[in-house]
């Protein structure tokens, strides 16, 4: 059981309350991303006595997971964030799930927003490569909400681990598309419920939410998509910058910001040399074909 915090004073205690209340025996290990805000006072003195690694600077969710991953000797890994208040069953129902399902190398939560509506219970690949939260559970998914989820150890090493360079957001969509073409299927267990705040440490909507999920889709499309489908997103995502300025009115939200898609531009050509030698090595790990794939779950 993997636990990213950052700041978390508000909310890990409950998260490691609802922890200690599993079913199900497990280990806890919470990843504490440099807090400076009496996060590691509550951790220590939390009466489950999670393992904690507290890093020296914030690494976000990603570069946490890819330091928790390092770690643990056990064959199944759970994430789960700090503003997460798992049921009592819930890890119970995720192991059985992937026991249930040996193709499987991830079983996806149903995250619950604090007024009961459903937020995600898995992940579906749109048409123009988002990855977007599915609503209405069923029985396979294209991919796991990292918010809670459940994966098989090996699986996730032998394809690479977690992409600790993409920060935060879409580290989960990006491991489950490397998942499926490796061969895997990665199964949705709507019984495993957990309430979930969602945006806590970072606020939604805001200028830093958009540039990490514009940038990372990016380069996610250009690790794991068909290269004409990676190169016409890019090339429709640079249209669209270039012509901003052209337009008499645009939308308020803060990706259409000439400043942070400019930046989001410059940082995947930045990260084009790494991020290209890391689709060839995904490529040598593939069992199956991208176009296979993406024809498979693109648009459902």
């Amino acid at each position: 059981m993997v636990v990213v915090t950052w700041r978390g004073a508000g909310q890990v205690t409950a998260c490691l309350d609802a922890l200690a209340a599993q079913t199900r025996p497990h280990r806890t290990l919470v990843v504490d991303n440099a807090s400076d805000d009496g996060t590691a006072a509550l951790l220590a003195a939390h009466p489950s006595h999670p393992q904690v690694i507290r890093l020296a600077r914030n690494t976000g969710y990603a570069g946490a997971l890819a330091v928790a991953l390092e770690k643990v000797q056990t064959p199944l890994m759970a994430w789960l964030n700090d503003d997460a208040e798992p049921s009592p069953d819930w890890l119970a129902t995720l192991e059985d799930a992937l026991e249930k399902a040996p193709l499987a190398a991830a079983s996806t939560s149903l995250l619950a927003r604090p007024d009961g509506t459903t937020q995600s219970a898995g992940v579906r690949l749109t048409a123009d490569g988002h990855g977007a939260d599915v609503t209405e559970p069923t029985g396979e998914v294209f991919g796991f909400c990292g918010g809670a989820a459940l994966l098989r150890v090996e699986a996730l090493r032998d394809v690479g681990g977690v992409p600790a360079q993409f920060f935060c957001y879409y580290e989960d969509t990006d491991t489950a598309w490397r998942l499926r073409l490796a061969g895997w299927d990665v199964v949705a267990a709507p019984g495993a419920r957990v309430r979930h705040a969602h945006g806590v440490s970072s606020e939604l909507g805001s200028a830093l939410f958009h540039h990490w999920n514009e940038r990372n889709r990016l380069l996610m499309l250009l690790r794991c998509a068909p290269l004409d489908v990676a190169v016409k997103q890019l090339a429709r995502f640079a249209v669209l910058t270039a012509v901003l300025p052209l337009r008499p009115s645009r939308p308020d939200a803060a990706n259409f910001r000439l400043g942070l898609r400019c930046r989001v531009l410059a940082e995947v050509a930045a990260r084009l040399p790494a991020t290209l030698l890391a689709r060839r090595v995904i490529t040598r790990r593939a069992a199956l074909g991208r176009g296979a794939v993406w024809e498979a779950w693109a648009g459902l």
